[in-house]
């Protein structure tokens, strides 16, 4: 029996199925949406906290693990230019490169890889742009504790090439291959280096993933269509009466 209720002269007079696919529908708009909005409050902390680019504190003897991720952080060492690996599907201001990998070894003994920044496509897949090292005496830089780039299926995946000859070309790596390539260990997670830092490139670095905006957006839209559904509703349903 469908609900019926007669008020001002019209009659709101909606069937159960009607009504129930209604229910479902605006729940699962409203629930998407306090998602949305979720992300985009905690996405905004991080990237508050990002921004705000406190001063880089030194290392020490801690795990790069044991921070936080994009954790700022000084450490000493000296830069492997001979062992370096080239990121492939990389791009900036939508021009197509690369970006630079270099091994670092902190004086404890320890290694992590380096993102140096990028470097412009150089016309020809025959030839790797020159990302050479000036000096390989040690010294001291800041960066940015990150996770290893990894990427969708669209974009596909490609293990070091093999063979003596360095830089290695390669597309999104994963960290067991990246070891037997350079037949070491090396920490799980890597460094972004400083923008003001010497031997780099272009480094234009922002925390992964939609800034705090698109998920508030995405959160607006999807409680506008909770609201819409509810006007096609009643407008569907309220009618005067004959």
């Amino acid at each position: 029996m469908p609900i019926r209720i007669s008020a001002f002269g019209r009659v709101f007079a909606p069937s159960w199925p009607m009504t129930l696919a209604t229910v479902l529908l605006l729940a699962s708009f409203v629930s998407l949406g306090s998602w949305q909005w979720q992300r985009g409050t905690g996405k905004q902390a991080v990237w508050a906290e990002y921004l705000r680019n406190p001063p880089a504190v030194e290392l020490g003897t801690r795990r790069f693990e044991d921070l936080a991720r994009f954790a700022h952080v000084s450490v000493r060492g000296t830069f492997d230019g001979q062992h370096q690996f080239v990121l492939d599907n990389r791009s900036h201001e939508g021009q197509p490169g690369y970006e630079v990998l270099t091994p670092f070894t902190l004086v404890d003994g320890r290694r992590i890889l380096v993102d140096r920044g990028w470097v412009a496509f150089p016309g020809t897949r025959d030839v790797l742009p020159d990302i050479s090292i000036a000096s390989v005496a040690e010294t001291t830089i800041a960066a940015r504790i990150d996770e290893l780039p990894s990427g969708g299926l669209a974009l596909g995946h490609a293990a070091p090439e093999p063979g003596p000859t360095w830089p290695k070309l390669t597309s999104f790596p994963t960290h067991a291959e990246l070891e037997s390539t350079l037949e070491s260990s090396i920490d799980r997670r890597i460094l972004l280096l400083d923008a003001d830092a010497a031997q780099g490139y272009v480094r234009v670095w922002t925390p992964p993933g939609l800034p705090p905006d698109r998920h508030f957006s995405y959160a607006i839209q999807w409680w506008g269509f909770g609201l819409v559904l509810l006007v096609i509703y009643f407008g569907l349903n309220f009618r005067k009466v004959p």
